[in-house]
C-alpha cells in the first residue's frame, strides 16, 4: 500500500466531509440527479474521446496508484552490482541463470550473457521505455480529460437546475432550495476533478518517471558490466543515479 497516496485521498475526503458536518448536514450535499449529470455525463464524453480499451486500460492503472513500488532506486542499483559481482566470480554466460521478477532485468542480464554490443542494449532499453510510456501516457491523458470533463459537467447541471428554478418563480419559498441543488452540480464536478482525477494522473506521471529512471540504471549498469565488470566501478557509476542518503543503504 502506498501510505502517501492514501493518507492523501482520505485526509483529502475527511476534511470536506467535516466542514459540510460543521456547517450542517450531509443531506444537504446529497442529490441523485447531480451525481448522473457529472460522473454519467464524464465518463459518457471520456468515451467518446478514448477507445473503450484505453478507457479500461486507465482504470486498471488505478489500483496501481495505491500500491507501493516493488524496488527502489537504490534497490536496483544493489542488483546491478550483485550481477557484476557474479559475471566477475562465474563469468558473464553466469547471468543466463539469474532468477528476477523484473522481466527488463532479466532481458538485460540474458544480453550481458550473449556479451551483446552495448548499443543493441541501449536499442533495447530505449523501445522498452518508450514502450512503457506510451503506455503509461494512455491512463494519463484519460484521467486528465475525466479531470477536464467534470467541471464542465457540473457546470451543465448547475445550468439546467437553475432553468428549472427560473420556471418556478411564482413559489418563492422553493427558490433557495432549487438553487442549493443547482449549485451541487458544480461542487461535484470541481471534488471529482480537484480531489480525485488531476492527483491520479500526477500519480500515474510519477510512477513513469520513476519506471524510466530505473530502466536508465538497468541498461548503465549493463553497459558497465560488459565494458569492465569490477564491482567497484559499476557501483561508483551508478550511485549517481540516487540521492546521496540513500547511498548508504547499498551494500556493497
Amino acid at each position: 500500500m502506498d501510505l502517501g497516496t492514501f493518507l492523501g485521498l482520505a485526509s483529502g475526503i475527511l476534511l470536506v466531509l467535516g466542514a459540510i458536518f460543521m456547517g450542517g448536514s450531509l443531506r444537504e450535499f446529497l442529490d441523485i440527479a447531480s451525481m448522473m449529470i457529472v460522473l454519467g455525463g464524464t465518463i459518457a464524453s471520456t468515451c467518446v474521446a478514448f477507445p473503450i480499451r484505453e478507457v479500461l486500460q486507465a482504470f486498471s492503472a488505478l489500483l496501481q496508484i495505491f500500491s507501493s513500488r516493488k524496488v527502489s532506486d537504490a534497490e536496483v542499483v544493489e542488483m546491478m552490482v550483485r550481477i557484476a559481482e557474479i559475471s566477475r566470480r562465474e563469468g558473464l554466460l553466469a547471468l543466463e541463470n539469474i532468477q528476477t521478477d523484473n522481466a527488463i532485468l532479466k532481458k538485460a542480464c540474458q544480453l550481458i550473457a550473449d556479451n551483446a554490443d552495448p548499443a543493441l542494449i541501449r536499442e533495447t532499453v530505449r523501445i522498452e521505455i518508450s514502450s512503457m510510456k506510451r503506455r503509461h501516457a494512455v491512463g494519463e491523458a484519460v484521467f486528465k480529460s475525466l479531470a477536464g470533463f467534470a467541471p464542465s459537467f457540473g457546470m451543465i447541471g448547475t445550468l439546467i437546475g437553475l432553468v428549472q428554478m427560473l420556471t418556478r418563480l411564482d413559489d418563492p419559498k422553493s427558490l433557495g432550495p432549487a438553487m442549493a441543488v443547482a449549485i451541487i452540480t458544480t461542487f461535484y464536478g470541481s471534488i471529482l476533478s480537484t480531489l480525485f482525477f488531476l492527483p491520479v494522473a500526477g500519480k500515474l506521471r510519477a510512477r513513469t518517471i520513476s519506471e524510466a529512471h530505473q530502466l536508465d540504471i538497468i541498461f548503465e549498469g549493463a553497459k558497465c558490466i560488459l565494458q569492465n565488470n569490477n564491482p567497484r566501478l559499476v557501483y561508483e557509476k551508478l550511485s549517481s543515479f540516487i540521492a546521496p542518503k540513500e547511498r548508504r543503504n547499498v551494500r556493497r
